[in-house]
């Protein structure tokens, strides 16, 4: 269990010093920066106590490709737009900005809980890890693209005031959020059959909590609410809802 203690004291040193600079210069570009650089960190300090075996080195360039792939965007994105409009209530305030980080560096912690115990394993998994590393690839690829298409759209002075309905977004009406859930799904999947049944059970933490963040707290409720704020009152975007599967990629259904 050292590692855990271990690796949840590198994630608050790294949020807790990021979100002092942060708060400093009143800066929203370190706040996605430290996120993903805390994954990678955590699985470069994962695979620097394993035995560095195919499956190690797999599990680590996994979780990087997607730490550096979202933190890349995401620092790209708040840079072009200029802020980012999350921490306009709590940006000047010490304690609420403060609080965001603290949640931010125990997120990274859970979602890594099974990948830290899989650096530590020696076991050599069953093939089910191929079914979990192609779950984890397509996750990365779907939310690499939902993110991308979205950013493209919102930079289009045309599709001011619209919502995205076309890409992945015109058969799912939060594609990004499905490619995360897929993502660290996919990543337990892969280390699951080389855990201890104690590691794996306190490992599905991991997937489970990101799923539950992402459909009933912080991910889709907020999202739909501010949607339907904006567009609700609108009959084709009423008809969009209806018509549009709101995590999964499917067909539209029909309205009549």
């Amino acid at each position: 269990m050292d590692i855990l203690w271990n690796a949840l004291l590198v994630s608050f040193v790294i949020n807790m010093v990021m979100f002092l600079v942060a708060y400093k210069l009143q800066s929203d570009r370190l706040t996605d920066i430290s996120y993903a650089t805390t994954f990678f960190v955590l699985s470069m300090y994962g695979l620097s106590i394993s035995n560095k075996s195919f499956f190690h080195i797999v599990l680590f360039l996994l979780i990087a490709l997607w730490a550096i792939r979202l933190g890349g965007f995401l620092l790209y994105r708040v840079v072009r737009v200029g802020k980012d409009t999350r921490f306009d209530k709590m940006r000047s305030s010490f304690v609420k900005f403060g609080w965001f980080w603290v949640i931010q560096a125990t997120t990274v912690w859970v979602l890594m809980i099974a990948s830290l115990f899989a650096f530590l394993s020696t076991t050599e998994p069953s093939l089910l890890w191929i079914a979990g590393l192609l779950v984890a690839v397509m996750g990365l690829a779907i939310e690499s693209i939902a993110d991308m298409q979205k950013f493209r759209f919102s930079s289009n002075p045309k599709n001011k005031g619209k919502w995205i309905d076309e890409g992945l977004w015109h058969y799912s009406r939060h594609p990004n959020y499905l490619g995360e859930i897929m993502m660290w799904t996919g990543v337990y999947l892969y280390v699951a059959t080389s855990l201890t049944m104690h590691e794996a059970v306190l490992g599905a933490v991991s997937p489970l909590f990101i799923l539950l963040m992402l459909l009933f707290v912080s991910g889709v409720p907020i999202l739909e609410k501010n949607s339907d704020k904006k567009w609700g009152d609108l009959a084709a975007y009423r008809k969009y809802k209806a018509s549009t599967s709101p995590l999964l990629i499917l067909p539209k259904k029909s309205n009549r």
